[in-house]
């Protein structure tokens, strides 16, 4: 069952990218010959106006044919005036940037979504306390409830770290203890870790952990859409991160995870609820945009680079240069695709 979600989750995210290309297209009377969600020999399909729209075998993808563009043939342009080709190059940018905009949209709406679900945060109620920390020295005790970290107000669990490492210094806290306020003063104790790319990096602690009490935080409307703002902003900026460290060699290129790695981590996140896969998939989508920008000939990025450089100079590049760029960016990414898909089979074979 697992599975099955995940290919659906999959084709959704693939449908809402190519309905913005499909959108943007329209809008500017550009033909849209074929909408196709997947690849290879076609299971369904159906002629819509002109526009024949397909379910194929290979749900690693999709795409818009849109008359006198071609992917896998460069040259193949048309001249007419609902062609691709005919457009202005910002109206040809738009039309690029409207697939991954439509991930990064999608995104925003489920985190607006989980938003209204309700988010589970941890209260800030001490669970364990380190023998010989600063917190243990300090006096601090379990279920102790920490107020105030540095005259900042703490409402969850997570604002203790947060303003822990982000002052400099000795910390003051205030707890509530018995339903009485009480103060104290702390030496943070600075220790080696590693961040989510392995990076070494040092961090402040005082010695404790969560009790575990959570409560769930429903926003309104209006806090709702910052929340999603906020959350589709940094999942974007952590892609982008991610996609640096790969390309500059901190992240090994075992690292990079395949489709099989997809469904397997989409599945997980459908068994563990609901919010858990809203949040999975509005990551994905952002991913989807975002490796979608980049500048990689068949990539909507590539393209772009195109239009632009058509924008700047006033002339396109010749068919033949076009046809070698697309070959060498058709290259990149089936490679990028099969080391993926040898990191998943490592994976598997343990």
């Amino acid at each position: 069952m697992g599975i099955i979600i995940a290919l659906l989750v999959l084709s959704v995210l693939i449908f809402f990218h190519e309905l913005g290309h499909f959108t943007a297209a329209r809008f500017f009377g550009v033909q849209v010959d074929v909408f196709s969600i997947g690849f290879g020999k076609k299971l369904y399909s159906k002629m819509i106006g002109k526009t024949e729209w397909s379910l194929s075998a290979i749900p690693l993808g999709g795409y818009v044919k849109m008359k006198g563009q071609d992917d896998t043939d460069p040259t193949a342009v048309s001249y007419d005036e609902d062609s691709y080709n005919v457009k202005k190059p910002w109206q040809r940018i738009i039309i690029l940037l409207a697939g991954p905009f439509a991930n990064f949209l999608l995104a925003f709406l489920l985190y607006f979504a989980i938003a209204n679900i309700g988010v589970p945060k941890l209260l800030p109620y001490v669970g364990e306390i380190g023998k010989d920390t600063p917190a243990f020295k300090a006096g601090l005790t379990k279920d102790d409830k920490i107020i105030q970290v540095n005259a900042h107000n703490i409402q969850y669990w997570e604002e203790i770290g947060e303003n822990i490492n982000g002052d400099k210094g000795d910390i003051t806290l205030i707890v509530e203890r018995k339903e009485q306020l009480i103060t104290l003063q702390l030496i943070p104790k600075v220790i080696e870790d590693k961040n989510i790319f392995g990076e070494k990096i040092t961090r402040r602690i005082i010695g404790i952990s969560p009790s575990g009490q959570q409560t769930t935080v429903y926003f309104g409307l209006i806090d709702g859409l910052v929340y999603a703002w906020d959350e589709t902003k940094k999942a974007s900026l952590l892609i982008v991160e991610s996609v640096e460290k790969l390309i500059t060699g901190v992240v090994g290129t075992d690292k990079l995870g395949g489709i099989i790695t997809i469904v397997d981590v989409t599945a997980q996140a459908s068994n563990a609820g609901i919010l858990a896969l809203f949040f999975f998939t509005a990551l994905i989508s952002v991913n989807l945009g975002v490796l979608n920008l980049l500048p990689i000939p068949a990539l909507d990025g590539g393209h772009i680079m195109f239009n632009l450089y058509e924008m700047l100079t006033g002339r396109t590049a010749s068919e033949q240069v076009m046809y070698i760029i697309t070959l060498v960016g058709w290259a990149i990414l089936i490679s990028l695709m099969m080391l993926g898909l040898y990191n998943d089979i490592n994976r598997l074979w343990g």
